[in-house]
């Protein structure tokens, strides 16, 4: 029963949305202000000898610069991943290429991306900082949006048939499959991928913020730059303050952004019963009823919205589009044989500048690489092992249990975005006590970068999984092992299998950081492939480099093409979910 509205009622309910609103139109003018105050300081000329301040008064300027090329790293990240994706979905013929060369480009580690991606911006804007400026923001998207690209690529793979066939039906062309189908069936893993993206980024911060090329020393003013020289220096009082900073960050991102997200992405399960708890956010529930952002949207937003659906709609007519006995809309053939043609050019021609630049290494080079690669190996599949065993229960208690969600994703993102590197000197102090020393600090710091790939996928499968199949699991009384045998494990398999692709290369990736580390004025290393890149890099040996990175994508493309693979077909044709 409604309870009907009284002056007082109506005056107290319009005090309400002005307030809201009135802090909605604040928030946004606060934030367009702070952003282009900072991207100020992205101009002017490049200071070779910058120090980095541990002062706490430093903090906000630095936080805000970081979240700026968070933020830029973000959107270029989302782009690349509906582009790239998408491609290789809708074609066979790009398919056959482009998911081979994500294998390769996400099992590249950051820090061998470095040099050409600095050189190469330093060279377009010399003497300026704004090609450094440029360089991290392209660093901190190598690490985020690999697993965003197989997450989208994995959900649209998995679409219902029966849903494509409606499609068909329909006759849906190109935007209006993807608009009304294709993108929303993403968006839960998309959401949850982002999530993981984001503490990728700020895991890798300390390194792409301050980093040694050669000879030159490239610092930029940030929170991870903070963080790192306040490690360095010992400085602990700075370092916490620097780490409340960023958990604090995390947290209201967490709460502003994060939120909103998963619970709107919530509409987009495929389920033919309501689920009884669902994600909630207060932002959401705020812009939701914002009578500011109803008007914004209706005069603005659905005519600008509707004419480009209707320019779509006459640019790609469904006539134009010929398809496949499997529902795949096949390039043209003049496309196809360009875009074979140039991708041979390329790789053609990076062969031959790769092997005129590894022919100078000598025979004790190599040993190093294959001794490397076989010792961090190891180390990647006990990272691996560990992090499963936590990961998958863990995943599904949180994906299953929005209340509990509410309460552990928060602190999971917590931990997952604070850059390990800022507190391994302190879990060295206790390690190098123990026999085994770096060794075990290595794969404890492998596992940090690996594990909550694993564990956001699982939460995203688990997520997904259709409340009228838990329904009808409680209904027929099956066992818990039952359950998870018949209902959750096959659930969550595609996610988890998507997971651990991109685990695999987060834990190549880590070890760049976990072999070779500088502490308390001395650089400790232990035999890696890791470390063989990271002394490369830092004295300039780009043969040495170049090896160690394609010895290092090798390992990772073919364990992925023999193992991961044959298991992410099976996850597509045995345990998609049928409606």
């Amino acid at each position: 029963m409604t309870r009907p509205l009284t002056p007082a009622n109506k005056t107290l309910g319009r005090l309400n949305w002005s307030w809201q609103d009135g802090l909605l139109i604040l928030a946004i003018i606060s934030l367009i202000f702070a952003i282009v105050r900072t991207a100020s300081n992205f101009s002017g000329t490049l200071n070779p000898h910058l120090t980095i301040s541990t002062d706490i008064s430093a903090l906000p300027g630095y936080t805000a610069q970081t979240l700026l090329r968070m933020g830029l790293a973000y959107f270029l990240s989302l782009v690349f991943t509906l582009i790239y994706a998408y491609s290789a979905y809708r074609s066979r013929t790009a398919a056959l290429i482009l998911i081979p060369l994500l294998d390769i480009l996400q099992s590249i580690p950051v820090l061998s991306f470095l040099p050409g991606v600095v050189l190469a911006l330093i060279g377009l804007f010399p003497g300026q900082r704004i090609g450094v400026e440029l360089a991290s923001i392209v660093l901190i998207f190598t690490g985020m949006t690999w697993n965003m690209t197989f997450s989208f690529y994995q959900s649209l793979r998995s679409i219902p048939q029966e849903l494509l066939e409606a499609a068909r039906i329909y006759r849906l062309n190109l935007w209006q499959r993807f608009w009304t189908l294709e993108l929303p069936a993403g968006a839960i893993g998309l959401v949850w991928n982002s999530v993981m993206s984001f503490a990728g980024g700020w895991f890798f911060l300390i390194a792409i913020e301050s980093f040694t090329l050669g000879k030159q020393d490239f610092r930029l003013p940030g929170l991870g730059s903070f963080l790192g020289s306040a490690a360095n220096r010992e400085d602990y009082k700075a370092l916490l303050w620097g780490l409340a900073v960023l958990i604090g960050v995390i947290v209201a991102i967490d709460f502003l952004v994060w939120r909103p997200l998963i619970a709107w992405a919530e509409k987009f399960k495929v389920e033919m019963v309501e689920s009884q708890n669902v994600p909630q956010s207060w932002v959401l529930d705020i812009l939701r009823r914002s009578p500011t952002l109803r008007i914004f949207s209706a005069r603005l937003v659905l005519p600008f919205q509707t004419a480009l659906d209707y320019g779509f709609i006459r640019a790609f007519p469904m006539r134009s589009l010929p398809v496949t006995t499997k529902g795949n809309v096949s390039l043209p053939g003049l496309l196809n044989w360009l875009f074979l043609c140039g991708f041979a050019v390329i790789v053609l021609w990076g062969t031959w500048e790769a092997a005129l630049l590894m022919r100078l290494l000598s025979w004790a080079d190599w040993q190093q690489v294959i001794r490397g690669a076989v010792f961090t190996a190891l180390r990647v599949i006990t990272a691996l092992l560990l992090s499963l065993l936590w990961t998958v229960p863990v995943g599904v208690a949180i994906g299953r249990n929005p209340r509990l969600a509410q309460v552990l994703q928060p602190l999971v993102q917590i931990a997952a975005s604070v850059p390990a590197t800022a507190l391994f000197p302190v879990l060295l102090l206790w390690l190098t006590r123990i026999s085994g020393g770096l060794n075990i600090a290595s794969v404890v710091l492998m596992m940090l970068g690996t594990m909550w790939y694993i564990l956001f996928n699982v939460i995203a499968g688990a997520q997904s999984i259709p409340s009228d199949l838990l329904e009808a699991a409680w209904v027929y009384k099956l066992s818990r092992w039952q359950r998870w045998r018949t209902l959750i494990l096959p659930g969550i398999f595609p996610y988890l299998i998507t997971g651990v692709i991109t685990a695999v290369g987060g834990a190549w990736n880590a070890s760049i950081i976990s072999e070779y580390v500088t502490f308390q004025g001395q650089v400790k290393i232990t035999t890696g492939l890791g470390s063989t890149i990271s002394q490369a890099t830092a004295s300039g040996n780009f043969g040495l480099l170049l090896a160690a990175t394609a010895v290092m994508s090798l390992l990772v493309v073919l364990t992925n093409r023999l193992v991961w693979h044959p298991l992410y077909r099976l996850a597509q044709e045995k345990y998609q979910m049928l409606i």
